[in-house]
């Protein structure tokens, strides 16, 4: 019989990150423009994290993208190629313990901080992921939806908050085996949840938090929330 071929159409690349941003930015007076992205917000476990990155000189390494969309051997590989790549970079941290205390609201607040205050040099102006400013006066913030995709800086800081935390996590993995740490990074997991009805939280586990509801055996362990406009509802 007569054998037909399909034409495979791939999907088109998406668009890399520009500086379109910073430049403008720049055009209204800012010198030093840093890009600055989360990860950990809706993990179980282990601690927020928040990068601020400031873009070097010309292009940055190839591949640069939203960390979704690589693998984890490619976000290491381009992380390697970003940190001497960078002017400069920070992370700031919130352990689960502090989210429990404050809420994620005031720990994204303190992490950005962190951040910000850790960079060599003050920035004039900081390029948010998202549509929702958490870092607040006094910093000039100018937020940008999916920038972790079409804003340098932001992509960058994306790129190194992710495999540092990851790496971070691995680490924490070696402290407690079974939840799968290692592979979904603290995140919901069908082990991590296996593990937690069998053998309970950690602490680095977020005691706050609504998935404790749905484990009978350790549900009692559940604290209370912040006080409203503390907790952002997540899980």
């Amino acid at each position: 019989m007569p054998t037909t071929s399909k034409t495979v159409t791939k999907a088109p690349a998406p668009p890399a990150p520009t500086y379109e941003v910073e430049d403008e930015l720049r055009a209204a007076g800012a010198r030093v423009v840093a890009g600055m992205d989360e990860v950990g917000r809706g993990a179980w476990a282990g601690p927020l994290l928040v990068c601020a990155a400031v873009p070097g000189e010309g292009e940055p390494p190839s591949g640069l993208t939203d960390s979704k969309r690589l693998t984890p051997a490619r976000r290491r590989d381009l992380a390697a190629r970003l940190e001497p790549w960078v002017a400069d970079h920070a992370f700031g941290w919130a352990a689960a313990v502090e989210i429990d205390e404050v809420g994620m609201t005031e720990a994204l607040r303190r992490a950005a901080r962190r951040a910000l205050e850790g960079l060599s040099v003050r920035p004039d102006a900081v390029v948010l992921d998202g549509s929702h400013d958490f870092i607040g006066h006094p910093w000039r913030v100018r937020t940008q939806v999916k920038g972790d995709l079409t804003c340098i800086g932001v992509a960058a800081a994306a790129i190194l908050a992710k495999v540092r935390r990851d790496a971070h996590m691995a680490e924490l993995a070696e402290e407690h085996p079974g939840y799968a740490f290692e592979r979904a990074a603290g995140y919901p997991s069908p082990v991590h949840r296996a593990h937690l009805e069998e053998h309970g939280p950690t602490p680095e586990h977020r005691m706050s938090w609504s998935y404790l509801d749905g484990l009978p055996r350790w549900s009692h362990l559940r604290t209370s929330r912040p006080a409203p406009g503390g907790q952002i509802p997540l899980l």
